[in-house]
């Protein structure tokens, strides 16, 4: 294959290198197309354009392949658990284990949260959007950590890490308590996270909470699968914030409110929303499955497919084990988790659904095991976000690392000409 692509405008040629990663993927470099041509590229949603290079996470939707740093997502969720692979994500390379345990304590050392932060969750109402209050928290933490990191400085960048990943943790779990009108809980140093995310969400003051081992193993997987996930919405838009030089804790914040989108990680909520229509509607699965089918019908399947993977999700494959135990472990019986067994088979087994790759995906899953758990459909993308915390973590540090320019797209304009004013008393 040729190092080069050829670009012929008004009769002229233009010759650009061609960039190939790791994993064969090939782009072409046209940071000068402006400057040797005049002209620009138009490519809505970023579809065809890469933003950077990265060495964080390889995805092909095509073989429904997806991993962090090299490792499979496959072997990571069996093998590892959430706090390694945010190491593994953010500094590049799994930890030996003294180097995670160091990593585990140093966290701790930062999981007490401002007390004047209170005051700040108390000016919400009890009706804000969970995602709405975490996204202000993040931001409001930049107040209470004014200076900038120096991202050259490997202590400080490590020590800020902890920080984020510590002190977010408990302020995404005050959102709930909020909501629910709880006293907000505080982190046990003698546990570990996702323990401590199970007890700052539901532990009262009125008696023990009780950790179900499933139900950590399960949070722990979905954690892992959540963590990154390449240049999407999210990540684009915490590395785009970061490069005006925003501190990490309002470019974390950026990134929490373009997750918030229903097109983004809203989907696991879309999901249980339409369970909860389904059940409103008479509970008939079967009815649904037909509408589904329908191309007249605008009803749509939420949960199923992917747009970035056009086979299967490898993370569904993983999940799906994991959701049907904390089914079992907890023995709910909910009409609603029943209507979702049933398009889960119904989809699994349907040609129709089959020989379109309409699989169930990750937050089909996802938010079957939250139901489970017990927790409310506002919550779900507040899980989301706590699990993709390393992920944009790493985005932000690799691209400030990098030395990225600012992020500044260019646009075709198709407004008006050139126009005289008219004064107001001639318009």
């Amino acid at each position: 294959m040729s190092n080069t692509a050829t670009i012929e405008i008004d009769g002229k040629k233009y010759e650009f290198p061609l960039i190939v990663g790791t994993e064969n993927e090939t782009a072409i470099e046209i940071d000068k197309l402006r400057g040797a041509t005049g002209a620009v590229t138009l490519d809505p949603g970023f579809k065809n354009t890469g933003a950077c290079k990265s060495e964080i996470t390889f995805l092909d939707g095509e073989k429904g392949i997806l991993r962090y740093r090299g490792y499979t997502i496959e072997d990571l969720a069996e093998k590892s658990s959430f706090l390694e692979v945010s190491y593994l994500l953010i500094f590049g390379e799994l930890p030996a284990a003294a180097v995670l345990e160091k990593f585990e304590n140093d966290i701790k050392k930062y999981t007490l949260v401002n007390e004047e932060m209170k005051n700040i969750i108390d000016g919400f109402p009890k009706t804000a959007h969970p995602m709405g209050v975490l996204a202000s928290l993040t931001s409001a933490l930049t107040a209470f950590n004014p200076q900038p990191v120096d991202v050259n400085d490997e202590e400080e960048l490590y020590d800020t890490v902890c920080k984020t990943m510590a002190k977010f943790l408990v302020i995404a779990t005050w959102t709930y308590r909020k909501k629910m009108g709880y006293p907000l809980n505080y982190y046990d140093n003698t546990k570990g996270h996702v323990e401590n995310f199970l007890r700052l969400m539901f532990e009262l003051p009125t008696g023990p909470y009780k950790i179900d081992p499933v139900i950590v193993n399960a949070l722990d997987k979905l954690f892992i699968l959540h963590a990154d996930h390449e240049q999407n919405c999210s990540a684009s838009t915490v590395r785009i914030v970061g490069s005006s030089h925003a501190g990490l804790f309002a470019s974390i914040s950026a990134g929490v409110s373009a997750l918030w989108g229903p097109l983004h990680g809203g989907a696991n909520q879309a999901v249980l929303e339409m369970l909860e229509e389904i059940q409103a509607n008479g509970g008939d699965a079967d009815k649904y499955l037909a509408k589904a089918k329908d191309k007249e019908d605008p009803f749509r399947l939420m949960g199923f497919g992917h747009r970035v993977y056009k086979n299967f999700d490898p993370r569904a494959k993983i999940i799906k084990k994991a959701a049907d135990d904390v089914l079992e472990a907890l023995g709910v019986n909910d009409p609603i988790l029943n209507i979702a067994k049933k398009l889960e088979e119904a989809a699994l087994k349907d040609e129709y659904f089959k020989s379109r790759n309409l699989y169930p995906n990750v937050d089909f899953y996802s938010g079957i095991i939250y139901r489970a758990m017990g927790i409310p459909t506002e919550m779900f993308t507040v899980l989301f976000a706590i699990g993709r915390l390393p992920g944009w973590i790493a985005q932000w540090k690799e691209m400030r690392l990098n030395k990225e320019p600012i992020g500044r797209p260019r646009q075709i304009y198709t407004g008006s000409p050139l126009r005289d004013f008219v004064p107001v008393d001639k318009r």
